[in-house]
């Protein structure tokens, strides 16, 4: 003790509070004041709990909103599918390369699946999916995603064998003789030419009069099993009228002051001609020249037609005399019908001609289909005697 009283610590602590601008504390201040931190640390409590209830109830919220964000995620993303094994047969081409969402988005655009996720989800939780073969199947329309998986996955029952072609300028006694030798149509004996017999009810335009010659559009075809020769016709068909309507053959022939039909005829005989495509517009151009001047055709193509293809290059004197509406020697104008199924581009030639006054022309060289125009006798019995060279140069091609 260092001999101060209280009462003089309390006195000092009391001149402390006087020096500072402050009242001193009284016991009864001291007391009030304990009172009051008391509360506060009370209040601090009560507080804290509140504010874990308020953070635990926005967790809950949190909780809560998640569920219901993730069922909305779900639904947004969701994959619509069919059920079951589907109801008409598609054909669906899948090519080299293909990954499993470009599969998805044929077979969805095709019809076979709902939509492409669901096809996507289905592929990616199947490892067999990766096996899938670049082929041609025949599938079904609305189909589930599990059940287009599972048939593309087995080629034995849905890739489709059976694939013909069929060149172009070959004649409707030719196509239907390679329809029924063919090994992967399988047509009964007979049945190509009995199909053909009734050619209204092939699709073809009403004004082929009742002809398909000129119709069966040439090209490759995926034929489903078990095709008949008819419905195979009706393709060939089919595609035809698919082409012209893209060609606007109709509108464009009118327009050229052509009937639609004396277009497919020029643009047969333009296949028959020559098998060069930048010499296809020329070709038509030669025609419609003579044709305008009244000069007969002259074209051994239709002469051939009658006579039926030797693959030779030149008529005989003797077949050039036969009494046929197609021997263009001997008559004007064009043939009564098409010589053959025209491709595209020869439509497309007969439509468009290249402007010009060319009234001839010959090929030159068989090799390579070289052709020669001229405007002139002249000038055109000189590219013959160039065609009568290559000949005597290469015995027996001619």
């Amino acid at each position: 003790m260092n001999g101060t009283s209280v009462d003089q610590d309390l006195n000092e602590g009391d001149d402390l509070h006087e020096n500072l601008g402050l009242r001193p504390e009284s016991r009864v201040d001291r007391r009030a004041n304990r009172r009051k931190a008391r509360t506060r640390r009370g209040f601090g409590c009560f507080a804290g709990l509140i504010s874990l209830m308020v953070v635990g109830a926005l967790i809950t919220g949190l909780v809560v909103g998640f569920g219901k964000g993730r069922d909305a995620l779900e639904k947004l993303f969701s994959a619509p599918d069919y059920t079951g094994a589907g109801t008409t047969a598609v054909t669906v081409e899948i090519t080299k390369g293909q990954s499993a969402q470009a599969i998805a988005d044929t077979l969805e655009k095709k019809g076979v699946v709902k939509s492409a996720r669901a096809f996507e989800r289905v592929a990616r939780d199947d490892q067999r999916s990766r096996q899938i073969q670049a082929a041609t199947y025949t599938l079904k329309k609305e189909m589930s995603a599990k059940a287009a998986l599972e048939l593309l996955l087995d080629p034995a029952k849905s890739v489709l064998v059976t694939r013909i072609s069929l060149p172009a300028g070959r004649t409707k006694a030719e196509i239907i003789d390679l329809l029924q030798k063919s090994k992967a149509a399988k047509l009964p004996p007979g049945s190509a030419a009995a199909a053909i017999a009734k050619p209204w009810s092939l699709g073809i335009p009403a004004y082929a009069n009742s002809n398909p010659e000129g119709f069966l559009y040439p090209g490759t075809y995926d034929i489903p099993k078990n095709a008949t020769a008819y419905s195979i016709l009706k393709m060939m068909t089919a595609q035809f009228a698919k082409t012209s309507a893209e060609l606007k053959l109709p509108q464009t022939a009118q327009r050229k002051k052509l009937d639609p039909y004396q277009a497919v005829i020029v643009a047969s005989i333009i296949s028959a001609e020559t098998n060069r495509p930048e010499d296809y517009p020329k070709v038509a151009r030669v025609i419609y020249n003579r044709l305008q001047k009244g000069m007969r055709l002259q074209m051994d193509s239709t002469i051939h037609y009658v006579t039926g293809r030797n693959g030779g290059v030149f008529t005989t004197a003797a077949q050039r005399s036969i009494d046929s509406p197609y021997n263009t020697y001997k008559y004007r104008g064009l043939p009564p019908t098409p010589i053959n199924s025209p491709s595209r581009d020869t439509l497309r030639a007969a439509l468009n001609a290249t402007p010009g006054s060319w009234l001839y022309f010959t090929l030159v060289n068989l090799d390579t289909g070289e052709t020669a125009f001229a405007s002139s006798p002249d000038e055109h019995q000189r590219n013959v005697q160039k065609l009568q060279a290559w000949c005597a140069a290469h015995t027996g091609r001619c």
